[in-house]
């Protein structure tokens, strides 16, 4: 059985990794993955990538390099991207990897204006948006986790747009038939985004930080956090399909 890959492009920080594991971990658990199925390649160490064709999709992670530095191991994996977009590969992007399939597919990305967004923010699907089975069971408006300063600000000709945040214009992205990225966290516990958010005010105590309204406003995302689950199960990656009762955990875990 060909490998689900988990292109893994950075990594937590190390008191968030301490307490609560790290980017392949909050992947595989958030999509449903058996651990069987997960090859973990770290591309930002230099790991290679095996052909497309030797594998049966990927994910793509965030992290704290920014697209705009084209670093070669990030133009590297732009390339196997195109790649894999060649032969229609199940590929889903977040954050980084995000903006990482929009570069390469020739979209444009820089920082977000107004500075990093972050925080349990109110992503809107766009109705008005051509049917997508991935979203189109998804509430209108729906709470999702983010952390970013770099974002896509034009995407690739071709793309379809399937939801935004008050501040971000492409919160979901629709490229060919199997490949989607998301700029928020779908693979986010609530613990993990308030532990972000610390991370991030780590200028302030802690008391300052739990009084900010991010940091208060940081709740569960299980419609969200189910985008994985569903995407798994639609790319082929999960053997059986899931029940209504498990549907509803993939976004309550």
């Amino acid at each position: 059985m060909k490998p689900v890959l988990i292109i893994r492009t950075g990594r937590a920080p190390a008191r968030i990794r301490a307490r609560h594991g790290d980017f392949p971990q909050w992947f595989q658990r958030a999509a449903r993955l058996p651990a069987e199925r997960v090859r973990i390649v770290d591309v930002a160490a230099g790991e290679a990538l095996p052909a497309p064709h030797l594998t049966a999709g990927a994910i793509i992670t965030g992290s704290g390099a920014m697209v705009t530095e084209r670093l070669p191991w990030s133009e590297h994996t732009a390339g196997w991207i195109r790649q894999a977009m060649d032969i229609d590969l199940p590929l889903f992007g977040v954050c980084y990897g995000h903006q990482l399939m929009a570069h390469a597919l020739g979209g444009r990305v820089d920082y977000l204006p107004g500075g990093r967004e972050i925080g349990t923010q109110t992503i809107t699907r766009l109705v008005q948006a051509a049917p997508d089975d991935l979203v189109d069971n998804v509430a209108a408006s729906f709470a999702a986790h983010t952390t970013h300063e770099q974002s896509v600000l034009e995407p690739p000709s071709g793309a379809v747009l399937l939801a935004r945040s008050g501040r971000d214009p492409y919160q979901i992205l629709r490229y060919g038939k199997h490949a989607v990225s998301t700029q928020f966290h779908p693979e986010f516990s609530a613990e993990v985004m308030r532990a972000y958010v610390l991370h991030k005010g780590a200028g302030g105590t802690r008391r300052e930080l739990q009084q900010l309204d991010v940091f208060r406003g940081v709740a569960a995302t299980p419609e969200a956090r189910s985008l994985l689950a569903r995407f798994a199960r639609r790319a082929g990656w999960l053997e059986r399909p899931a029940s209504a009762a498990q549907t509803a955990r993939d976004g309550a875990a």
